[in-house]
């Protein structure tokens, strides 16, 4: 049982003891460090917050422990109820609440939950906010409202219904175009909010829809995160239904993945590259991704004329770069999709409505767009460490070895060889080494990845 306490929030495993896993008590204490938090950054006692949850089992607890809690510090709630992550950002934005928080634990399995947490613009706190929090944590500081200063709680089930009008909304979403291209599209809910927002997005774009586990009970029916090895079912059921593509989100509906017709699976990693190609073809600019994302986004930036550039691992920072470059899209390669005309954040809707534009553009089977792009092929390996190794060294050893080479060290170290990359991060939490790759064929990336891993351990062995 595991309880994980970061900038970014709080997540862990429901049950057990308290401190040690995610109980009531933990989501209490929590919950009212950030509402401490939100009264030294606004300095008004006059506060809101927008609250909404997937649909896993333990997520009505934790939302009416959260919600009294902060009812309790005088603070008012707008509860979203079953939500997505991006409706919950949008709805912070369009309530004008003062912050917001996601009760999910997005890809990990059903005995998870978390609190993710959003300011005042629907965005998750930066890394001076978020240890601000942890100190409130500590500290146990919390001021709690008289009975004539509770908070209100008031619910509000229209906001994915909002979402949706926002996305049909935006300029490069044609659809008029998606309805004439007459799709037929399988969409694996994962038996979360998802199984609500996608097929009802669909409906409004025209789309024939095969619904696959939308039944929005929290039972996920296989291992949550959308990788290939967990998705046999829709893989089988596109070509069977002779449809043209399948649509996998996660549980919180910020990761978007497609199969093609043939029942393939398109590439998380290519979800961005395919919605970024359309955008930079309407509207030409910078983009944006994480160290860890693949090659083939710079490759598609530059054919369009635009700069890529890369980010610390974490959507907070993949954000505050975008903003920094002013870049049209960017995101992650875990099919994070991060559209500023839309909003700053991950948001699967978006991606879907774009996606599909671009495809009934073009008029071609998923398929041959996937073959349109560049192919790399990825690894994402690990060493384990004995404890009592600083790991800061090694990697700095390993920097100062490939010197020459094109080096990026705002992440961990990220070393760009003319036809492959590698990317060494330590792990924040354990005594390990994530050693990702990317090469123009699995052999290469796989060998890439078991080279680095043989040279951190020689340099570990020497001390």
């Amino acid at each position: 049982m595991t309880l994980i306490k970061s900038i970014s929030g709080i997540r862990g495993t429901i049950g057990g003891k308290a401190g040690e896993n995610l109980t009531p008590t933990d989501a209490v204490k929590f919950a009212a460090a950030y509402g401490q938090w939100l009264r030294e950054y606004h300095d008004k006692d006059d506060l809101t917050v927008v609250i909404g949850r997937d649909a896993r089992p333990s997520g009505p607890m934790i939302q009416q422990l959260v919600s009294a809690t902060l009812s309790g510090m005088g603070i008012h709630i707008t509860d979203l109820g079953l939500s997505t992550t991006p409706t919950v950002e949008i709805a912070v934005a369009q309530e004008k609440a003062d912050g917001g928080i996601i009760l999910t634990a997005s890809h990990n399995p059903v005995q998870w939950n978390a609190l993710k947490l959003l300011n005042e613009k629907g965005e998750f706190l930066n890394a001076a906010q978020g240890e601000r929090i942890l100190e409130l944590v500590e500290s146990g500081e919390f001021d709690f409202a008289p009975v004539e200063d509770l908070g209100e709680i008031h619910q509000n089930d229209a906001y994915i219904d909002i979402h949706i009008d926002e996305v049909l909304d935006l300029e490069w979403v044609n659809a008029d175009l998606i309805r004439e291209a007459g799709f037929k599209i399988v969409v694996d809910g994962v038996n979360s909010s998802g199984g609500i927002a996608i097929p009802a997005l669909l409906k409004a774009l025209g789309v024939e829809v095969v619904k696959l586990y939308c039944n929005p009970d929290g039972n996920f029916p296989h291992n949550p995160e959308p990788l290939k090895e967990h998705l046999t079912a829709i893989m089988e059921k596109v070509p069977a239904e002779k449809a043209d593509l399948g649509i996998v989100v996660d549980p919180d509906v910020d990761r978007l993945a497609f199969i093609s017709e043939n029942g393939e699976m398109f590439g998380e990693e290519y979800t961005l590259v395919a919605c970024a190609d359309y955008i930079l073809g309407k509207n030409p600019g910078n983009t944006v991704s994480n160290l860890s994302s693949s090659r083939a986004l710079r490759d598609i930036t530059e054919k369009h004329g635009g700069t890529y550039h890369a980010a610390a691992v974490g959507e907070v920072n993949v954000v505050a770069k975008m903003k920094e470059v002013q870049a049209v899209i960017g995101g992650e390669g875990n099919g994070g999709i991060i559209y500023p005309d839309s909003h700053y954040g991950r948001d699967a809707l978006v991606g879907t409505a774009l996606f599909l534009t671009h495809l009934a553009e073009k008029k071609i089977k998923v398929s041959e767009l996937r073959a349109s792009y560049p192919s790399y092929y990825m690894s994402k390996k690990k060493v384990t460490l004995t404890p009592e190794l600083d790991v800061d060294a090694i990697l700095v050893s390993l920097k100062n070895k490939y010197k020459d080479e094109d080096i990026t060290t705002i992440d961990g170290v990220k070393i760009d060889f003319p036809e492959n990359w590698v990317h060494l991060r330590k792990s924040n939490t354990e005594p390990i080494i994530r050693v990702y790759t990317e090469a123009q064929s699995q052999q290469a990336a796989d060998e890439l990845a078991d080279r680095f891993i043989k040279e951190l351990e020689e340099i570990a062995a020497k001390g």
